[in-house]
């Protein structure tokens, strides 16, 4: 997702295609536990056509790919998604990739509004198209045998008080919820800095909420931790892992919420690592860099660098 657009202080803001169904790859396939599978965000390479940028991440030894479905990656709007689905998962197949998709297109909804509509819009058909489209991007995740869908809550619209915002969030979920079963896809929602769910603490809220659905996981973004949450990174990590499906990793500095490339920020990265593969996640940890596509090809090279350096403790 394109959370780090612009360095801002942290604090909280106020019908689908039908794919024909593949044999789903169990989450982590041939990974023995404890070694992580590195992948790269798409949204951190939108120069490049989504072919190229596949086969880059397989030259580069990247295990897969953050694959956020936007207008120049899988247009989950355009015609014919199932025939370009078919082709995409082929294509992940031919280069022994794995996928988890990701739904933080700036615009892909709205031409006039980043992120818009969230599931927290007032407009209850506008809520209902950031619902259609998380619900295509579950059967679309099915198709690709991907290890779960990626999302957000939004940010909080002006005039809303937090009831009424966390029950429109819990029934928007609901349904996707519901998909997200019949599928097998597990739901990774991600807190989000200036998001109604922007913390740890939020997520439990919410899972709560929910009665704690099975499908109903979290994505773990390594840079928000550093950016806002009270623990360290690697005890965040420690304290989410029986509810990871998806990790996000980036640099990022206290307070300040920016995606960084490796080494630019304040982050210790070989302990949250460590604290990771000691989890048994097998899911993908994806760089998420979303704000230097211009750059994209040599950032991917030097981010598998930089973590396999990290998992072997030195210093990168």
């Amino acid at each position: 997702m394109s959370r780090g657009d612009v360095a801002i202080p942290v604090g909280r803001a106020t019908p689908a295609d039908s794919t024909t169904p593949r044999e789903r790859t169990p989450h982590g396939n041939g990974t023995p536990p404890g070694e992580l599978r590195f992948g790269y965000g798409t949204n951190g390479l939108t120069d490049l056509r989504l072919d190229d940028a596949l086969g880059l991440l397989a030259d580069l030894g990247y295990a897969g790919v953050g694959l956020t479905l936007d207008h120049m990656h899988l247009d989950p709007l355009a015609p014919d998604l199932a025939a370009r689905t078919r082709h995409v998962a082929r294509r992940l197949d031919r280069l022994g990739l794995t996928a988890t998709v990701e739904t933080g297109a700036r615009y892909v909804l709205d031409p006039r509004h980043k992120h818009g509509p969230s599931l927290l819009d007032p407009d209850p058909e506008r809520r209902a198209d950031r619902v259609r489209l998380l619900i295509r991007a579950v059967r679309v995740a099915a198709d690709l045998g991907a290890h779960a869908v990626h999302c957000f809550s939004g940010i909080t619209p002006e005039g809303t008080d937090d009831e009424t915002a966390w029950k429109r969030l819990a029934d928007a979920l609901g349904a996707v919820l519901d998909t997200a079963s019949g599928a097998g896809v597990p739901l990774a929602i991600e807190p989000e800095p200036g998001h109604l769910l922007s913390s740890l603490a939020d997520f439990h809220h919410l899972r709560h909420a929910l009665g704690d659905p099975e499908l109903l996981g979290l994505t773990l973004d390594i840079g928000h931790c550093q950016c806002l949450e009270p623990l360290p990174p690697a005890d965040c990590v420690k304290a989410a892992a029986p509810w990871l499906r998806h990790v996000q990793i980036e640099d990022m500095r206290r307070g300040v919420h920016e995606h960084l490339p490796f080494g630019d920020g304040e982050i210790d990265f070989p302990p949250v690592l460590e604290a990771l593969a000691a989890t048994g996640y097998q899911g993908l940890t994806v760089v998420e860099l979303p704000r230097h596509s211009h750059a994209g090809p040599q950032l991917a090279a030097h981010s598998i660098e930089f973590l396999r350096r990290a998992v072997e403790g030195g210093t990168p």
